[in-house]
């Protein structure tokens, strides 16, 4: 067969007359999914019956709210969007807390919701709920299917919005009805979205500035965002970073965009980052933000952020720039086209040697710091175990809370895309789904799961999709029977009026394992920790860990609410530069 009738054959295939499942199903596979994850119910089940018949990889979470975090997971590690499907009704509304999550941290999905027919749209009918309207300002973009002949178009559109300029989610709405009447498949078409053109090679001009501003610049500092990660340009950062030498400091959500051991990370920014890293932010005089969005938790009071420098802005997201700080040098551009023109520019470095001995002296000074303590588990002491047993190199996910930024100060990341979190939302619930997501990236991982006695509680069910696939996760449950970050500012704020934050009635996590067909091991002192990791490890398969820690200990340092960066509590000063 020649190759013109390959060709012929394809694009014959592209045109044919399909029902609407079958449609969907011959996009996913064009458009490379290797995974779907969702929850069947009736609006949807012509779609599953072909998915049945298809035979198409798909995980059934326990819950909507699980399939969307995995897919999260799933969409932060792989870099593919995260594709998933649920019925009308509660469950397309149990998808809005996942759908929120992942529009404030960027993340590439597309999302299929059944929807009651056309014939009673509006009618009130069982299962019905206006997801178009509820959803709308909670995703990059939405649609609803009301043609057969329109559903090709719309789902290339939805893979071309999700994952081009600023990634984020995007959601189909497909009547019952639509799923089975039948049409012309022609997916052989070009996006046209002339309203949707984002600018992804970055101005000349403004890279001319930012390159004359660093040229003079006495203190100069990048603040590496997530953006990074999403355009893969760890790469260009560390290579202008050296060309450069500029210091580097990194939001929540870019941990992994810049060695963590390399001379010139400063370490995390913002309410519960390092001594360096914040007092680089106040007293630099030039301030480079790579995608990031100057969140409120990286810049703590407005008024005291970077009030000695000038701002430069490198972000694909023009909505960014300038939104929450004045920005003196704008460039709408994606991150890795601006490194690797400011590279290409080979610029003169700033006279900056002063300014990276303060900076040393300020990181030997004020290291992080925790008290140990015989006889019990500190949290921040269970992190850096952690951290020693995978060599530094496991995919970690996280809850929200105060485990979450212990995991963020103490395991070190050196590479990218090995660190899962909610940022911008702060779901509870969020760690053990992502962690299935993140484990189906990369079979070969090792995906710790490091969790919150609190919201593990809220999607525990998934321990039965880690089971029944056999994922080998190590779900560790850092367990201060509190909803900790909650405790802590009860006590730092509110005369430590603990209202409705102490959880004394706890299951029994091991037994609760067990029941779920893992094995299930406790430690309530750090000689026991060191034995159930190493056990743990050892394993090739799913194990639970309940790790009881000190139950009063808080994240230091921490700027309170309100105040500036320079204004953080608990820095204590280390002689030791060992330290």
């Amino acid at each position: 067969m020649t190759r013109m009738n390959v060709e012929e054959q394809e694009k014959a295939k592209t045109k044919m007359k399909l029902n609407g499942s079958l449609m969907l199903i011959e996009a996913l596979k064009a458009e490379g999914v290797e995974v779907i994850f969702g929850y069947p119910g009736g609006a949807v089940l012509p779609l599953y019956d072909e998915l049945y018949k298809a035979g198409v990889f798909h995980v059934l979470t326990r819950h909507e709210q699980g399939a969307i975090h995995a897919a999260e997971g799933y969409a932060r590690i792989s870099g593919k969007p995260g594709v998933v499907i649920a019925t009308s009704g509660p469950g397309a509304t149990n998808l809005v807390t996942g759908l929120t999550d992942a529009m404030m941290d960027s993340l590439p999905l597309v999302i299929f919701t059944g929807q009651v027919a056309t014939s009673v749209i509006g009618s009130d009918a069982f299962q019905e709920a206006d997801v178009v309207g509820i959803t709308m300002p909670i995703t990059k973009h939405n649609y609803q299917v009301r043609d057969i002949s329109e559903l090709p178009r719309i789902i290339k559109e939805a893979f071309h919005i999700a994952t081009t300029g600023r990634p984020g989610p995007v959601l189909i709405d497909i009547p019952k009805d639509i799923t089975i009447a039948e049409g012309e498949f022609d997916y052989d078409q070009d996006v046209h979205l002339p309203g949707y053109q984002p600018t992804t090679q970055p101005n000349h001009w403004q890279i001319r500035r930012l390159v004359e501003a660093v040229s003079q610049s006495k203190r100069p500092v990048i603040l590496a965002g997530a953006g990074v990660l999403h355009a893969n340009a760890a790469d260009e950062l560390r290579q202008y970073a050296e060309q450069q030498r500029i210091p580097v400091v990194h939001t929540l959500l870019g941990l992994g965009g810049f060695p963590a051991d390399h001379p010139l990370f400063l370490g995390m920014a913002g309410m519960h980052g390092t001594y360096t890293a914040n007092m680089a932010l106040y007293e630099c005089d030039l301030l480079i933000n790579i995608g990031a969005r100057f969140d409120d938790r990286v810049t703590g009071n407005l008024n005291d952020f970077a009030p000695k420098a000038t701002v430069a802005h490198i972000d694909i997201d023009p909505a960014e720039i300038g939104k929450n700080v004045p920005t003196k040098i704008p460039i709408v551009s994606d991150a890795k086209a601006a490194l690797q023109e400011l590279i290409a520019q080979q610029g003169k470095p700033a006279d900056n040697a002063a300014w990276l001995a303060q900076l040393d002296e300020w990181k030997r000074r004020f290291p992080l710091y925790y008290e140990p303590e015989a006889g019990t588990i500190k949290p921040q002491k269970l992190i850096e175990m952690i951290y020693e047993m995978t060599n530094g190199e496991a995919i970690v996910t996280t809850d929200v809370g105060q485990h979450q930024m212990w995991a963020a100060q103490y395991y070190k990341f050196n590479r990218p895309h090995r660190w899962v979190t909610s940022g911008g939302l702060g779901t509870m619930g969020f760690g053990l789904p992502a962690a299935i997501g993140a484990q189906l990236a990369d079979r070969s991982a090792t995906v710790v799961s490091i969790v919150g006695d609190g919201g593990f509680q809220m999607t525990f069910q998934e321990l039965s999709v880690i089971q029944e696939l056999q994922l080998p996760i190590k779900i560790v449950i850092v367990n201060n029977q509190a909803l900790g970050m909650v405790r802590q500012w009860q006590e730092l704020f509110y005369d430590k009026r603990y209202s409705h934050s102490l959880i004394p009635n706890q299951p029994d996590f091991v037994k609760l394992a067990e029941a779920y067909g893992m094995l299930g091991l406790r430690a309530k002192t750090e000689a026991e920790a060191a034995d159930v990791l190493k056990q743990a490890f050892a394993i090739n398969g799913p194990v639970l860990l309940d790790f009881h820690v000190r139950a009063d200990e808080n994240v230091y340092p921490m700027v309170a609410p309100g105040k500036g960066l320079h204004q953080m509590v608990g820095v204590k000063a280390c002689e030791e530069s060992s330290q």
